[in-house]
C-alpha cells in the first residue's frame, strides 16, 4: 500500500512538472532528449560531409597542381616564375578548401570571411616585411633582373640562383652554401648579373721591371693571347701601358670571351704569361725603396 502511494505521488509530480514546463514554454525531458538526438544526427551528418569534402578537396588540389605543372612545363615557363606560381596556387587552393570545410560544418561563411579579413589585417601588420618580400618577388618575376641558373652579385653575396620563392631567392655559393635572400631587398637593391649576356671582357694587369722593352712585353702578351682559341677574334685584343707604378711598369690587357669561358681564360692566360715572360727574360718586379744619404 505504501509503495503504491509512492508511485502515485511520483506520477503526480511528473505530471505537474510537465504541466509547469509546458506552461512556461520549457521543453520536457523527453523532448530535450529528442532534440539532443536530432542534433547529434545532424552534426554527424555535417561532420561526415566535411570529411568527404576534405578528402575530395585534397585529391582535386593535387590533380589541379599536376595539370598546372604540366601546363607550365609545356609552355616552357621560366623556372623561377613556375615555382612562384605553383606556391601561390597551392596557398589559394588550400584556403578555398578550408572555407569549404568550415561552410559544410554549418559555420556562417560571412562571419568567417569577416574573421579572416580581420585576421588578415592583423597578420599583415605583423608581417609587413614579408608582404614587402612578396611584392619584391612579383617585381622580380615581372622585370626579370635575373633568372634561375644566373650567377649574380647582390647584398654582399655571390652565387648561382637556385630558386625564386614567394618571399626569398635561394642562391648556391661556389663553396656549396645555400643562402636565402629576401626578395624585398633584392628588388630595391643593386644586382650584378654576371652571365645574363653571351660574352664578357677579361682584364689583366701585368707588372714588369723598369727598363723592360715595351715592344718585347707587348709581343709576348699578344703571342699568349693569340694562342688561346677561346678568345673572340672579332674584337682585337687591347694591350697598353697602364701605369708607371712605384716598383713596376704595369700593362693592361683586355680581351673578349664567351661568358662560360671567362674564368678558364683568366686563369690559363695568367699561367701562360708567367711561363712566356720567364722564357723571354722579362722580369717580374719586387717592391723597391731607394734611400738617398744626405751629405753631412
Amino acid at each position: 500500500m505504501f509503495i503504491q502511494n509512492l508511485l502515485d505521488a511520483t506520477d503526480a509530480i511528473a505530471d505537474a512538472a510537465n504541466t509547469v514546463t509546458s506552461a512556461v514554454g520549457v521543453d520536457s525531458p523527453s523532448m530535450l532528449w529528442d532534440k539532443v538526438i536530432n542534433f547529434l544526427i545532424q552534426g554527424g551528418e555535417k561532420i561526415l560531409i566535411a570529411i568527404l569534402i576534405l578528402v575530395i578537396g585534397k585529391f582535386l588540389i593535387n590533380f589541379i597542381k599536376r595539370i598546372a605543372r604540366k601546363f607550365l612545363m609545356s609552355r616552357e615557363v621560366d623556372p623561377g616564375v613556375k615555382t612562384f606560381l605553383m606556391s601561390l596556387l597551392n596557398i589559394l587552393l588550400i584556403t578555398l578548401l578550408i572555407v569549404s570545410v568550415v561552410s559544410a560544418l554549418g559555420v556562417n561563411t560571412t562571419s568567417f570571411a569577416a574573421l579572416l579579413a580581420s585576421a588578415g589585417v592583423a597578420i599583415g601588420m605583423a608581417l609587413s616585411g614579408n608582404l614587402q618580400n612578396f611584392a619584391g618577388g612579383v617585381i622580380i618575376l615581372l622585370f626579370k633582373p635575373y633568372r634561375v641558373g644566373d650567377y649574380i652579385d647582390c647584398q654582399s653575396v655571390s652565387g648561382t640562383v637556385k630558386e625564386i620563392q614567394i618571399f626569398h631567392t635561394v642562391i648556391n655559393t661556389p663553396d656549396n652554401k645555400q643562402i636565402f635572400i629576401p626578395n624585398g631587398s633584392l628588388s630595391s637593391g643593386v644586382i650584378t648579373n654576371v652571365n645574363c649576356l653571351d660574352r664578357r671582357r677579361v682584364e689583366w694587369i701585368f707588372g714588369v721591371e723598369y727598363g723592360s722593352d715595351y715592344l718585347a712585353v707587348q709581343e709576348a702578351i699578344l703571342f699568349v693571347i693569340n694562342q688561346d682559341e677561346r678568345v673572340l677574334s672579332d674584337v682585337e685584343p687591347f694591350v697598353a701601358l697602364h701605369q708607371l707604378a712605384d716598383s713596376s711598369v704595369n700593362f693592361v690587357v683586355r680581351v673578349w670571351v664567351s661568358t662560360p669561358d671567362y674564368w678558364g681564360v683568366y686563369f690559363e692566360v695568367n699561367k701562360k704569361i708567367y711561363e712566356e715572360f720567364n722564357k723571354r727574360g722579362i722580369g717580374f718586379p719586387f717592391p723597391q725603396l731607394t734611400i738617398h744619404k744626405a751629405d753631412s
